[in-house]
């Protein structure tokens, strides 16, 4: 009985999430809401485990006024209560060591196996090229940041994701490092609903869906 509970709920949130056009002005998220959302996000799936994505929640006015002008002076950030800068970390495979670290000391993986995740991890992104981090920073920054849209609905929380913005100028106003590619923005916050959109048109799934082969 508690599985189906469970799945309607999630059904019912899967229905009722949708991207907010405008928020409710003055509107304060703490920090520890925040925090309560990322608790949960990070369970989200990433490749091997690598966790590219970083969050820079933004809530001080200067810096949200950065953001707003690097995304071309979208209206939304304003109202906002924080916009979430989203980054994809290039580097990440580069940390595979220390993320199997835990597996290591507890002896659920030796250290031949320690090893060869070591070895394996690194040449399967140096092989493939900066093209190929670049893209596995987006994929999994994505992934990570769909769970979140999620988990703050869930608290009572609308978003909308945004990817209308000058990369560089979002990396220059929360000073990222090059290593950190920016994915998206998010703005969060109480929907207006007298604003409110009907759900744009889904296709059928005989449109989207093609099974074994195209």
């Amino acid at each position: 009985m508690q599985e189906l509970t469970t799945a309607q709920d999630l059904t019912t949130l899967l229905k009722n999430r949708h991207s907010a056009i405008k928020f409710v002005p003055e509107t304060p998220i703490s920090r520890q809401e925040l925090t309560e959302i990322f608790e949960l996000t990070k369970l989200a799936p990433s490749a091997f485990n690598l966790q590219h994505v970083h969050y820079v929640p933004v809530m001080n006015e200067d810096v949200k006024e950065k953001i707003y002008q690097a995304s071309g002076g979208q209206y939304k950030i304003k109202l906002a209560s924080a916009v979430i800068a989203v980054f994809g970390d290039k580097s990440a495979y580069t940390h595979i060591a220390e993320m199997n670290e835990g597996f290591l000391s507890l002896g659920i993986i030796d250290r031949m196996e320690f090893d060869t995740t070591v070895r394996d991890v690194t040449e399967f992104y140096e092989l493939r090229g900066e093209g190929f981090q670049q893209e596995e920073a987006i994929r999994n920054a994505s992934l990570s940041a769909m769970m979140f849209m999620l988990i703050a609905k869930d608290k009572g929380w609308d978003t909308c994701p945004m990817i209308g913005f000058d990369p560089q100028a979002v990396r220059d106003a929360v000073g990222a490092p090059d290593n950190m590619t920016p994915v998206m923005l998010i703005a969060i916050g109480k929907e207006d609903t007298g604003k409110r959109r009907p759900r744009g048109y889904r296709k059928p799934v005989s449109e989207f869906v093609t099974f074994d082969q195209f």
